[in-house]
């Protein structure tokens, strides 16, 4: 079994920054590409940055400059620094992971997802 567990979600004022982290645990071979996911009320999960093991990023367009995606491979865990959160950010945040299990199984794995909520 595999288990993507995010925290460091929470309440900010426009402008102010949080770090989200995402670890993955369990019988994990290898992990290709760990990310975050982000979805408003009403509307479709999106992406929000990527990560592969080779250090390709990928950003969506209106966080390019904000947030900065990272890994540390040893510890299978991914985190997201965002800077300058307006109210146009969605508030449900969901860790996603590719990977290979030691079971020679190959799939896409989530996390329950951490809110954060912009206020003023």
């Amino acid at each position: 079994q595999v288990q993507l567990v995010e925290s460091g979600g929470g309440l900010v004022q426009p402008g102010e920054s949080l770090r989200l982290s995402c670890a993955a645990s369990g019988s994990i071979f290898t992990i290709v590409d760990m990310g975050w996911y982000r979805q408003a009320p009403g509307k479709q999960r999106e992406l929000v940055a990527t990560k592969n093991s080779g250090g390709a990023t990928n950003y969506e367009d209106s966080v390019k400059g904000r947030f900065a995606i990272s890994r540390d491979n040893a510890k299978n865990t991914v985190y997201l620094q965002m800077n300058s959160l307006n109210h146009e950010d969605p508030p449900d945040y969901y860790c996603s992971a590719r990977l290979y299990t030691d079971y020679s199984t190959w799939g896409d794995y989530w996390g329950q997802g951490t809110q954060v909520t912009v206020y003023s």
